[in-house]
Order: C-alpha cells, then structure tokens, then sequence
C-alpha cells in the first residue's frame, strides 16, 4: 500500500493543477475582457505619456 501513499500526492497536485489551467481558460474573454482591455489601454497610455513628460 505505500504505492497508493506515494501517487497521491502527485495525482491531487495534476488534478489541481487541471482545475487551474481551467479556470485560467474560461476567465479570458467573455463580459470581464472589455474592462481588462480598457484598464491595460489606460496603463499604456498613462506610461505613453509619462515617457513623453521626460
């Protein structure tokens, strides 16, 4: 039984990782990516202007 004991972990660790990468998925896109576009466009245009300040 100490096969069972040592593939455990592992296995939760792949399992968890596969709900992970799932998330990841399904959150690009969808309602949230125009405010994610917009908040990364404010971003570049603030650094934009800061680096025309100089």
């Amino acid at each position: 039984m100490e096969y069972v004991s040592a593939i455990v972990p592992p296995l939760v660790m792949a399992i968890g990782f596969g709900f992970l990468v799932r998330a990841i998925i399904r959150s690009q896109g969808g309602a949230q990516k125009g405010k994610e576009d917009a908040a990364a466009e404010a971003m570049a245009a603030r650094t934009a202007t800061a680096a025309a300040a100089e």
